[in-house]
């Protein structure tokens, strides 16, 4: 493995997580009020895959597609979904996921360990989200159906000082949230559970 950048990390992987904690500085105030997941509670999960070129880091992201019956279309996310009985465990969710969403082919990474879970209340599904390490840049294969694009980004862009903005989101007809912190990604608005779940992953890498 290159440097002792993957080396550090899986080692703080397999350490206490800082969790909840580093969760909810980017998350908005009324997520206090949904943290433990109900009984009848989904589960799917999702994967932080990180490659190097030009020597910076990378991490991977998807964009979903605006489709009618998706809480979370046209944002920003970790490729992944919903567990299904074929799957061995919640790590093969992930990784099948990540292979259907964008082609990263499943016998290319190298898992190093597992972040916090994050209960999301608007889908009513349980995030168990794994960190996973590319030997190479991978060649993204879309599914188009659920994908409307591949983003990456260097992990050193999410430590700026500018990159964590507030702004107001509407999540219906008649529902605003207020004052909504989220990533400034090139642009675009990376918030909510990912945002919340990266920002557990940015504490592992400082």
């Amino acid at each position: 493995m290159p440097d002792n950048f993957i080396q550090n990390l899986t080692q703080r992987l397999q350490q206490p997580l800082p969790g909840w904690e580093a969760q909810l500085r980017m998350a908005h105030t009324t997520r206090r009020l949904y943290v433990e997941a109900p009984a009848d509670a989904r589960q799917a999960g999702v994967l932080a895959a990180l490659f190097q070129k030009n020597e910076a880091w990378q991490v991977v992201f998807i964009v979903r597609n605006q489709t009618g019956g998706d809480h979370h279309g046209g944002q920003i996310g970790f490729p992944g979904g919903k567990y299904e009985p074929k799957d061995a465990s919640m790590q093969d969710t992930a990784l099948r996921e990540a292979e259907e969403e964008v082609g990263i082919r499943r016998q290319d990474v190298t898992v190093l360990g597992k972040l916090t879970e994050l209960y999301i209340p608007v889908s009513n599904f349980q995030v168990h989200p794994f960190v996973g390490f590319l030997a190479n840049e991978p060649s993204f294969i879309l599914q188009e159906d659920e994908v409307s694009a591949v983003l990456t980004v260097p992990l050193a862009h999410f430590q700026k000082e500018d990159a964590v903005k507030t702004t107001n989101i509407r999540i219906g007809k008649h529902l605003v949230l207020q004052n909504v912190p989220y990533f400034d990604t090139g642009g675009k608005v990376l918030w909510g559970a990912t945002a919340m779940m990266l920002n557990e992953l940015l504490h592992l890498v400082r």
